[in-house]
This record gives structure tokens, C-alpha cells and sequence, in this order.
């Protein structure tokens, strides 16, 4: 998803209350499996956020470790995912789109920046407090093939009593 001079991921930069030294909000107890279905039901409503026809690509959520915090009952959630509008044109309306949905309801849109790559990418990354999700949105806007990078990062989830963190 990233251009090689773009930024790490700021899915780290999440607000909220939680594990002061990781700035990751602590999202509830949940299996691995319950956690990854919420985060693609974001990513779902992420995609409607855009408002164009486009394709997005299939790949899966994963799974990684909370930072400063039992990697055997702790773990986040990600998602990335492309979104290939047809043109440049809807490209652009797709990140006004999103730009706008992102800074209504629940979502509180962080930061907007262009990126030190060759094209300058426009970057928008977004919090949903109550749902404990970051976004981070790339667009792609001058390739052959304009999309939008995108990748949804849960907080903090806690396993169940008894449960696992299952890797994928």
C-alpha cells in the first residue's frame, strides 16, 4: 500500500483511553474471529463512504500484537484493502466523499497531508472514538490504474477467559 518514501502507518496514533505508552484504546473482549468481523463491517461502510463505482480488493483482515501488552491475551485487528475507482476523476470525488463522511457521526478526521512521494499523495486518517477504529487512506490518484490504499486498525482487544489470540 505505501509508495516508498510514504510514512509508517500511523494506525499507532489512535486516541483514546488506554495503555499510555501505545496510545491505543482498549476495545473490549472479543475472540480474534468476532474482532476481525467488526473491523471488515467498517470497512464495508468505509467503501459506501466513497460513493463511486470501484472494485476493492479481497484480501482479509490480520491479526498483530498490542505494544506494552500480554501478546497471549492482546492483539489488534488490520485491514488493508485497494479501492480502484475508473478513473482519476472519481478518484478525487471518492476522497471528497470520504473526506466528508469521515469528519461527521462518530468519525474525527485526524489528519489530511500529502506524503514526501514522487506524486504527493493526499493521506487522510481518521478515529472512531466509540468504535475504536483508526483508518488510514491513501490516494493513488496519478498511477495508470488510480485506487485508494486503505487500512482499518482496531484498538486493543482482550481475548475471552480461556480463549486464545489466533494468528492470520
Amino acid at each position: 500500500m505505501n509508495d516508498s518514501d510514504s510514512p509508517s502507518s500511523p494506525g499507532g496514533e489512535t486516541t483514546g483511553s488506554g495503555d499510555a505508552s501505545s496510545k491505543v484504546p482498549y476495545a473490549g473482549v472479543a475472540t480474534t474471529d468476532e474482532a476481525a468481523d467488526a473491523l471488515e463491517a467498517v470497512s464495508s461502510k468505509i467503501y459506501q463512504y466513497a460513493g463511486v463505482p470501484g472494485k476493492a480488493s479481497e484480501p482479509g483482515p490480520g491479526v498483530k500484537e498490542c505494544e506494552g501488552r500480554d501478546p497471549e491475551r492482546f492483539f489488534r485487528v488490520f485491514h488493508p484493502w485497494n479501492f480502484q475507482p475508473g478513473s482519476a476523476a472519481e478518484s478525487d470525488r471518492a476522497m471528497e466523499n470520504l473526506k466528508k463522511k469521515l469528519n461527521t457521526g462518530d468519525w474525527v478526521l485526524k489528519r489530511e497531508y500529502r506524503d514526501n512521494s514522487e506524486n504527493q499523495n493526499l493521506n487522510l486518517v481518521a478515529d472512531n472514538d466509540a468504535k475504536k477504529v483508526s483508518v488510514w487512506i491513501v490516494q493513488y490518484r496519478d498511477r495508470e490504474k488510480p485506487s485508494l490504499g486503505i487500512t482499518t486498525t482496531s484498538g486493543c482487544y482482550e481475548v475471552p477467559e480461556g480463549a486464545k489470540v489466533e494468528k492470520f
